[in-house]
């Protein structure tokens, strides 16, 4: 009994080319797939690291806002008798004077930050936005916690024993409408956006292929 032979019609298996086939290629194109991903990898860390230096260098910039605060911000006056504390114009709106002072401040700052982001960096992003967004959220905190600090002393009992009776003083710096925190990042976000979408380079634009 001999072994049966190979069919003339079906040629004997090539080795070499089950070995080309198994073989990655090279040339454009090999690692399509892997070079794109591979892209879009290094695209996100560096919308990420983008976004975390905006955040930070926006928060810094609270500690200007704080300074402008404690300078701009009108002053609430006391006055004492010896035996209690009263506000000296009891119709002032000097306190509320203090957070419109910060509110228009905060939205000014959210402006130009926002601006001044979109120059350096004019393609838009959803980490860069909520960079920026978080490093003026930080910043306000920054801001008002720097101008309570900086501001007329917390300790009104020795501020009016210091001063004397009668003696007008002022009360502590404070920012009475948290709300006022939200002014800065909504500013930086709201400009950012709009600059984003009048001015930020387009895509181009894929036309599918006629079909014949």
């Amino acid at each position: 009994m001999t072994a049966p032979l190979t069919p003339p019609h079906q040629p004997p298996p090539d080795d070499d080319a089950w070995q080309d086939s198994a073989q990655p290629r090279s040339g454009p194109g090999a690692e399509g797939p892997y070079a794109l991903a591979s892209e879009e990898g290094t695209a996100m860390r560096t919308e990420l690291r983008e976004a975390v230096v905006a955040a930070f260098a926006v928060a810094v910039t609270g500690v200007l806002l704080g300074l402008l605060w404690v300078w701009l911000a009108p002053r609430v006056p006391l006055v004492s008798d010896d035996k209690a504390v009263f506000l000296k114009d009891t119709e002032g709106e000097e306190a509320i004077g203090a957070d419109g002072t910060f509110i228009l401040l905060a939205l000014a700052f959210g402006v130009v930050c926002a601006a001044v982001v979109f120059l350096l960096r004019k393609r838009g992003g959803i980490p860069l936005v909520v960079g920026l967004a978080a490093g003026a959220l930080l910043g306000s905190w920054l801001a008002v916690t720097l101008g309570e600090w900086l501001g007329p002393t917390d300790d009104v009992v020795a501020a009016a024993r210091a001063a004397g009776k009668g003696v007008v003083f002022d009360a502590p710096l404070r920012l009475n409408a948290k709300g006022a925190l939200l002014a800065w990042p909504l500013a930086a976000m709201g400009t950012h956006l709009a600059l984003t979408a009048l001015f930020a380079p387009r895509d181009p634009e894929v036309w599918p292929a006629a079909e014949l």
